[in-house]
């Protein structure tokens, strides 16, 4: 009778997420007993039902937020390192990566739970997206492979161990090992999709993983940073794709090409996470992953100070200069770099338009009345190193700028091509506050 439920838990959650959700929000409130570290025991009924939940049916055993040690004595390993695993997103608005269909996610989960309920042993691991448990988004792991569990706790927030039991909109991350040729072919064939691949519904708050997608953290996180931003905002958060660091005592957001964060040793000491990726809320501020820090949470201040970077050789942007509001939100969905444009400065899939985060980024700054300073990475055609960034983000804080003023044809050749690209990009539906 039990099994039978199960069953129809199962079936429940993959054709239907609201009707998964109900289900396993139903089910995990009976129990949630946590399972005894490396003990071969079955877990509570409560957590059966709750896996069900997101169509999964427990076969045998599963194994409940091991620790490190624990996993590696199940056999877990560190893989090399992957890059370049391919992802496919649904709900993203920026085209950076390729699509995924409603049709083709569906089948995709339902082979790989039918491959999960397959499988005697499994290993589930929760943890959460967000140094602060004011904003987060809570997340439960899914795998037949106890490296796959290991790797991936390690880029979460350590939470509770019921924690995910109170949570409405849990994200889940189904991971599994082997790869079919039915599952390959449902996103197309070539070699491509040899060592795995990655498919994220951002409705669905589902990512799944196949092969050795899992050890590749690049994709994994751009993954999850997707996913989790429409769960963040609901919960009072901004998330944006800049970095927090700390400097001379004050929390500074700032926002920069990656090329430039990961070619300055003196900026990345200063950072609170290398990974890019913030929250703003009313409480404070938060960084996504955590790789700098211990894996318990914590909430910083909300930022005092924003810098965003640009890099121009022309000599058309100041080495330090300050911004409104209006200005700041207009260089940020600019995000120029080296005679391109990244519009938000962000490289990942998002369910975001740039326009719209822009906008939200000019409100809080706004509100805040937060000091915002654009920084030129350029000085004489050449990039300035990681100690001259430091003394201008610290002639920023000092608030003692020089007055410069470089109105000549360089300032007008760089506006126009601004208001090109943004009128190419979004058309002439820019708030009147933006501006160069």
């Amino acid at each position: 009778m039990l099994l039978g439920f199960i069953r129809r838990t199962a079936v429940a959650a993959a054709s239907s997420p609201a009707a998964g959700l109900r289900q396993f929000q139903t089910a995990y409130h009976r129990s949630n007993e946590r399972l005894s570290p490396a003990r071969d025991q079955e877990v509570s009924y409560g957590l059966n039902l709750a896996i069900a939940g997101r169509g999964v049916i427990v076969k045998d055993k599963v194994f409940h937020n091991l620790e490190t040690s624990e996993l590696q004595k199940a056999g877990a390993t560190y893989l090399d390192k992957q890059s370049g695993i391919p992802l496919h997103v649904r709900g993203d608005v920026t085209g950076r990566v390729p699509d995924v269909s409603k049709a083709q996610f569906a089948k995709l989960l339902k082979l790989v739970t039918f491959h999960l309920s397959s499988i005697s042993c499994l290993y589930v691991q929760d943890g959460a997206i967000c140094s602060s448990g004011e904003c987060d988004a809570k997340v439960r792991i899914i795998s037949d492979n106890p490296s796959a569990v290991m790797l991936l706790s390690n880029i979460l927030w350590k939470i509770p161990d019921r924690a995910i039991s109170h949570d409405t909109s849990p994200l889940t991350i189904y991971a599994t090992s082997s790869i079919s040729n039915n599952i390959k072919t449902i996103l197309g064939s070539g070699t491509q999709y040899a060592n795995g691949f990655a498919a994220a519904d951002i409705e669905r708050a589902s990512l799944i993983l196949c092969g050795k997608a899992f050890a590749d953290s690049a994709t994994v996180k751009d993954a999850l940073t997707a996913v989790t931003a429409p769960i963040l905002s609901a919960r009072g958060g901004l998330p944006v794709p800049g970095w927090l660091l700390c400097f001379g005592g004050s929390i500074v957001l700032l926002f920069a090409p990656v090329e430039i964060i990961m070619s300055c040793s003196e900026i990345q000491n200063a950072l609170l996470s290398i990974d890019c990726g913030a929250v703003i809320s009313s409480k404070g501020s938060t960084v996504l992953f955590p790789t700098k820090a211990k894996r318990e949470p914590k909430l910083f201040t909300k930022p005092t100070t924003v810098i965003i970077v640009s890099s121009d050789s022309t000599g058309a942007i100041a080495s330090v200069s300050k911004l409104s509001p209006g200005q700041a939100a207009y260089h940020f969905l600019v995000g120029y770099h080296d005679g391109k444009f990244i519009p938000a400065y962000s490289r990942g899939p998002s369910p975001a338009d740039p326009l719209a985060l822009a906008s939200s980024l000019f409100t809080h700054l706004k509100e805040d009345d937060t000091q915002t300073y654009l920084i030129n990475a350029k000085h004489s055609g050449k990039y300035i190193d990681g100690k001259g960034f430091m003394e201008l983000l610290e002639l920023a804080l000092s608030q003692n700028l020089p007055d410069i003023k470089t109105e000549d044809f360089r300032v007008g050749e760089l506006k126009g091509k601004y208001r090109s690209f943004l009128s190419s990009k979004f058309g002439k539906c820019l708030p009147e506050e933006f501006c160069f």
